[in-house]
């Protein structure tokens, strides 16, 4: 399998103006950050606040471009402003807060709306548009407002309007964070069934440790670089070091840490609850 996103050593400052626009300070967001994505996978990017993370997330479709470094998004360079309407067709975005992302007052024209900027005949539009809401379940709001449906619905549709524009990948920027716990639930259901049976690559940048448990591969950041990457196993094994970088990880690894720590004869790589579920009935038999 091809990978579908290549970054080469990119580097990206941001640059601090005072009142007066004179610049004040330069803060280096991404410092040399190599990352090779395969097509059909599902990713995650940890991270915590100032790492750099959502920086990364909009070097994928071209809506920051490296100050150094080169980034390529099936096999097209960002930098090539010709080559951007064709990258933002193949890799779409999705943003935290679904309220900024909304601009129709109707359901099914809000999904429309991509696929209406790129060109799509009208009549191919409502196909894609009854398919995209199909797939993320929100079919019966079509002719609904927006502004009625809960955040988690509201982020359902946001999704569906990225596919409606068919691309080979999707970035999502925290879009959990201001979700309930079933609307993360839900938008994580359908972010793995849209990879698993459409073949969708998923970038997923989050810093809920419970959403990357059963994805392919995790990058964690930190200053702007990447840090530790590898299996979802391979970096919560790593206890010590994530929480050196002042992040979580997920409840059950954590309690599987404390108890091989009291002296219970667990195995290494516990991550989900089911796993220690398992490992402890083991040891009570």
């Amino acid at each position: 399998m091809e990978n579908i996103v290549n970054t080469e050593n990119i580097k990206y400052q941001y640059t601090k103006h005072d009142s007066e626009g004179n610049v004040i300070d330069t803060v280096n967001a991404l410092d040399g950050v190599s990352v090779n994505v395969e097509a059909g996978s599902f990713i995650a990017v940890l991270g915590g606040n100032g790492s750099g993370k959502s920086t990364f997330a909009k070097h994928l479709n071209a809506l920051l471009v490296p100050k150094e470094g080169t980034v390529y998004i099936d096999k097209m360079n960002t930098t090539d402003d010709s080559l951007k309407f064709d990258i933002r067709k193949t890799a779409g975005m999705v943003f935290q807060n679904p309220d900024n992302q909304i601009v129709a007052s109707v359901v099914d024209e809000e999904v429309g709306f991509g696929p209406e900027n790129i060109g799509v005949p009208t009549e191919e539009i409502w196909v894609r548009v009854e398919k995209a809401l199909k797939d993320v379940g929100m079919y019966a709001y079509k002719d609904s407002s927006p502004n009625r449906l809960s955040g988690g619905q509201k982020q359902r549709v946001a999704i569906a309007g990225i596919l409606a524009m068919e691309p080979k990948c999707i970035i999502l920027d925290e879009p959990t964070a201001m979700l309930d716990p079933k609307g993360r639930k839900d938008v994580l259901k359908i972010l793995h069934e849209l990879n698993r049976e459409k073949g969708v690559t998923i970038i997923l940048i989050t810093h809920y440790m419970e959403e990357v448990t059963d994805v392919d591969h995790v990058f964690v950041m930190e200053k702007g670089r990447v840090v530790l990457d590898g299996s979802p196993r391979f970096i919560f094994s790593n206890i010590d070091t994530i929480k050196q970088l002042r992040l979580d990880v997920p409840v059950a690894a954590s309690l599987a840490h404390k108890l091989k720590s009291e002296g219970i004869d667990l195995q290494d790589g516990i991550i989900t609850e089911g796993e220690l579920i398992d490992a402890i009935e083991n040891i009570i038999r």
